[in-house]
């Protein structure tokens, strides 16, 4: 079957989401602060905001790939543990919130496998 849209340009657009996330969470620090469930809520969001970035330039210019693809995907366990399972059953939307980020791990883990 023939490949109708190239890995490399998935990957790309991936990246590209990716690093959204993390300029939002720059731009959106205060707000999202008050989601982390340990102590320092603004800096983890900061920290968290430049990995993001940090990745998807990684998966761009295809250097450090499956390094910044498993650190990726082990972030975003993190998150699922400790911030969406223990709000999964209370709305819909924190449902939905919890299984994007389940989708953004696995793909995560995909390009992670696609790198060197």
């Amino acid at each position: 079957m023939k490949t109708i849209v190239p890995t490399r340009v998935a990957i790309i657009i991936y990246a590209v989401v990716m690093g959204l996330f993390g300029i939002i969470h720059f731009v959106h620090a205060n707000i999202m602060a008050g989601a982390v469930p340990i102590p320092g809520g603004r800096t983890w969001i900061y920290i968290t905001g430049l990995a993001l970035i940090l990745a998807s330039i990684s998966f761009i210019i295809n250097v450090a790939v499956k390094l910044a693809g498993y650190l990726l995907a082990f972030f975003l366990l993190i998150v699922i543990v400790l911030v969406h399972i223990p709000h999964a059953t209370e709305d819909l939307p924190s449902l939905t919130m919890m299984l994007k980020d389940v989708a953004l791990m696995a793909a995560a883990i995909m390009v992670a496998n696609t790198g060197k």
